[in-house]
């Protein structure tokens, strides 16, 4: 075998990724060269990340698996993002994954770089039965608390789903208002592939609105830091003062206004709020 051929079985099953026919690997193991022998080091250790992600996926479907077994075939997965930004909305989405769907790298979005993670949501739309975004306004959030707009935005996510769910799986909380059932799941966007599906959406649906927060208040840096609050933040705010997007309920803003610090909050009353602005696909769209 010349160095030309070893070179292009590299760009083949190394760079590209090709499977090693079984014929073609026993010509390779029988090449004593280096170069045989660093295309094998690199197929087995491809065949071994795949196999570890083949088990990471069959543990973070297994809520799902039990469901499907059941009938259940449309389970919704429902996480929110944003609860800890001193400005922005609160972001939230559903997911209904068609039974069996694997998605490679999926996980908990935190764990996700940005470009994964909006390469994998750009996967989750295209296989997902059903998704949907919502968001809980600057002014929502102030009215009611961040726990209850959390809450408020996730069962505004299921609500605009266009397949109405037959189980809910949720990141930590119960929606007592949505007569499904359902069952939270302490940090479940790291336990359930749907959850972990949400959670990417609801993330990256916030991140991009953010950076269109960034060219209508510049300065704050919202593209960078997306309103969480970092020092670069801090320094911002307290610099410029409080803008229209930043939550006059959350202590550095009052402090940056010179206003005292928010009473405890009341229990609401009602806990509705404006018409769900909302995104999604179901499958007659």
């Amino acid at each position: 075998m010349t160095r030309y051929l070893l070179d292009k079985l590299r760009q083949r099953y190394v760079v590209e990724g090709r499977p090693l026919e079984v014929s073609l690997e026993k010509i390779l193991r029988a090449d004593t060269r280096a170069g045989a022998r660093a295309i094998l080091a690199s197929v087995e250790k491809r065949r071994f990340e795949n196999r570890s992600e083949g088990q990471r996926l069959r543990k973070i479907l297994r809520f799902e698996t039990l469901l499907w077994d059941q009938g259940l075939d449309a389970v919704a997965g429902v996480d929110e993002a944003g609860m800890s930004p001193l400005a922005g909305p609160v972001s939230a989405a559903a997911v209904i994954l068609k039974p069996g769907t694997r998605i490679i790298g999926i996980d908990n979005s935190k764990k996700l770089d940005a470009s994964s993670r909006e390469a994998l949501a750009i996967e989750i739309k295209e296989k997902a039965e059903a998704w949907s975004v919502a968001f809980v306004e600057v002014e929502e959030i102030d009215t009611l608390n961040i726990y209850w707009a959390g809450i408020l935005a996730m069962r505004r996510a299921v609500e605009a789903l266009g397949v109405t769910p037959q189980h809910l799986l949720i990141d930590a909380k119960c929606l007592k208002e949505v007569a499904i059932p359902q069952q939270a799941i302490i940090k479940g966007d790291a336990k359930s592939a749907s959850i972990a599906a949400a959670s990417i959406l609801a993330k990256v649906s916030r991140d991009a609105l953010m950076r269109t927060l960034e060219s209508r208040h510049p300065g704050y840096g919202f593209a960078e830091h997306k309103g969480y609050p970092v020092r670069a933040h801090y320094d911002a705010l307290f610099r410029l003062g409080a803008c229209a997007a930043h939550r006059r309920s959350f202590g550095p803003v009052r402090e940056s206004l010179g206003l005292p610090p928010s009473p405890p909050w009341p229990m609401p009353a009602e806990r509705g709020g404006r018409t769900v602005r909302a995104r999604g696909r179901t499958p007659a769209s």
